[in-house]
């Protein structure tokens, strides 16, 4: 998800805040652990009924094992990039991590290469430096926010887009 939060005379500085796609809350991954525990559980105890005294057992231990997976992929979509462009600089800040790194806005140029499993890869490269963001995104989102780049960078310098 890219969003755009343009230049104004209060703020002579664009933002674009990158994260990924998130379809469950909080509360909604919850509910759907609850179910899948409750669902895994209630099988467990028919099998058991049936005489597999080690099915509550197993069940118990896949819950926990689907709960924790779950909120690992979950905490992954924590992940974000800000773009703060303005005059003096480029700059990208990641989070977690807090890697920060910043370009010249004249000298940087975007590219939206071919990665190695298929995926195209954007990158921001200047000076011998380059560095990769919206990993996270997918590629239709990869290509609106090179274009959107692109054009930012254009305006910013007089230059025409393309």
């Amino acid at each position: 998800m890219i969003v755009l939060r343009p230049a104004d005379s209060a703020l002579p500085r664009t933002t674009l805040w990158l994260r990924p796609n998130r379809v469950l809350s909080r509360r909604g991954l919850r509910r759907l652990i609850g179910v899948l525990a409750a669902l895994a559980l209630t099988t467990a105890g028919l099998g058991a009924w049936q005489g597999n005294v080690f099915a509550p057992l197993f069940a118990l231990a896949e819950s926990f094992a689907v709960a924790f997976a779950l909120g690992a992929a979950w905490r992954a979509g924590d992940r974000s990039e800000r773009i703060t462009l303005d005059a003096a600089s480029l700059e990208v800040q990641a989070r977690p991590g807090r890697r920060d790194t910043r370009f010249e806005p004249y000298w940087v140029r975007v590219l939206l290469e071919p990665g190695d499993n298929g995926r195209g890869r954007l990158l921001l490269r200047s000076h011998g430096r380059e560095l990769e963001i919206g990993a996270f995104l997918g590629d239709e989102e990869r290509g609106e926010l090179s274009g959107r780049l692109k054009g930012l960078l254009a305006d910013l310098h007089g230059r025409p887009r393309g």
